[in-house]
């Protein structure tokens, strides 16, 4: 009798075991049919107007790595800190409709070019609270360029798309900037 009991708890603590095995194998995600979710994809444009200041007593982009233009002329190394405003039209008194927050930094030893992350975190109406992020590649001096939307949240959860930069506006001698941003951005 007792190597019956024996023997049956040594079973149970292999089945407890393996049980508790599985568990720890990775078990816990699972893949889903997006069609479960009863939501229907949307494309969505938004022109929006980023302004960089990175002059005078109260600048909105703070360069946080700033001993690197004497040695470049293209800006490869620096890097810096934005939290610049968004509006609805060119100029910086225009509506505010969120912030572009992130950096970008010199990524080319041979031309201006930065490499950009933000997210632009909208403040007004039906997008207040939900952001888009944008990461890419961005040639300044080029009429236009690209990167690309590869995230938000809020309304723009599973977002993905693209966005197009025009620059309206530029400062040589305080290095102010105004760019378009039309952003095109397919979520649920």
């Amino acid at each position: 009798m007792s190597k019956l009991i024996l023997i049956l708890a040594v079973q149970i603590l292999l089945l407890t075991t393996t049980f508790a095995s599985a568990r720890d194998r990775g078990d816990f995600a699972r893949t889903m049919n997006p069609k479960r979710l009863h939501m229907k994809e949307k494309l969505t444009h938004l022109r929006v107007y980023w302004h960089d200041i990175v002059s005078g007593r109260n600048p909105s982009a703070i360069l946080i790595h700033p001993h690197v233009k004497k040695y470049s002329s293209t800006s490869f190394g620096s890097i810096t800190m934005i939290d610049n405003a968004l509006t609805s039209d060119v100029s910086i008194n225009s509506t505010l409709v969120g912030q572009a927050q992130g950096f970008y930094a010199g990524a080319s030893q041979h031309e201006v070019s930065f490499l950009m992350a933000m997210n632009f975190a909208f403040k007004t109406g039906k997008y207040n609270g939900s952001t888009i992020t944008i990461l890419g590649r961005n040639t300044i001096f080029s009429e236009v360029r690209t990167m690309s939307v590869f995230g938000g949240s809020g309304i723009f959860r599973f977002a993905r798309g693209y966005v197009e930069l025009r620059t309206k506006w530029f400062n040589q001698k305080s290095g102010d900037a105004t760019v378009e941003y039309n952003c095109f951005v397919l979520h649920y």
